[in-house]
């Protein structure tokens, strides 16, 4: 168990790291445009997250996620106290994502974000993007679970584009760029939501996917 809370941990914190550290070069080298910004945050991130699966996927699963572990919880994959455990550990390690993308671009380690995404339709958008997300994971486990790095990573860069919020799809991620004054934040304010959203999202996958995938 300890290893793969450090495996959840550490992937959280790289992931988190990638998703804010692209977003601050990506600002920094557009020149004030956002769409290769945003277009320099989608690719490092669903590549790093091919990258993680694979190297962690055998030991924790690599959730890297608390909407997916409830998302496993809720079809009986993981027990209640490996949820538990992973939950906190998840959060931690994508705060540290944060420090440490600030601390590689000389930047106050903490900030609160400026960057506002509130709103019906972005509630919508996490809705839908870990809908989908977790939906792809129970998907490819069903059929082809070698697959699974590979597809998720490809979600999400899809996802980076065809929803309004740009796919938080991730309560740990949504926590800790709501540290990041930069390209990738989100208020402090907003957070709460995205995760409401990101939580209820996962549990209407988790049982569509129940049913979907079962031959029964």
């Amino acid at each position: 168990m300890k290893k793969r809370l450090v495996a959840e941990a550490l992937g959280t914190l790289l992931l988190v790291a990638t998703v804010v550290g692209s977003g601050i070069m990506g600002e920094r080298l557009s020149d004030g445009n956002d769409a290769l910004a945003l277009l320099g945050n989608t690719i490092p991130t669903g590549a790093i997250l091919v990258v993680l699966i694979l190297i962690f996927g055998p030991l924790s699963g690599a959730h890297f996620n608390p909407a997916v572990t409830l998302a496993f919880l809720l079809r009986r994959q993981i027990d209640l106290k490996t949820a538990c455990a992973y939950w906190p550990v998840q959060i931690i390690g994508g705060v540290a994502g944060t420090i440490i993308a600030h601390h590689m671009f000389e930047l106050p380690l903490i900030e609160a974000s400026t960057q506002i995404r509130h709103g019906i339709a972005q509630w919508s958008a996490e809705v839908v993007a870990t809908f989908g997300l977790v939906i792809t994971i129970f998907g490819c486990m069903r059929s082809r679970p070698e697959a699974v790095p590979y597809a998720v990573g490809l979600y999400i860069t899809a996802a980076y584009w065809f929803t309004a919020s740009t796919s938080f799809a991730n309560p740990a991620v949504t926590i800790a760029r709501s540290m990041t004054d930069t390209f990738s934040g989100i208020a402090p304010a907003d957070a709460p939501w995205f995760v409401i959203a990101q939580l209820a999202g996962a549990a209407i996958a988790a049982i569509f996917a129940a049913w979907i995938f079962t031959d029964d």
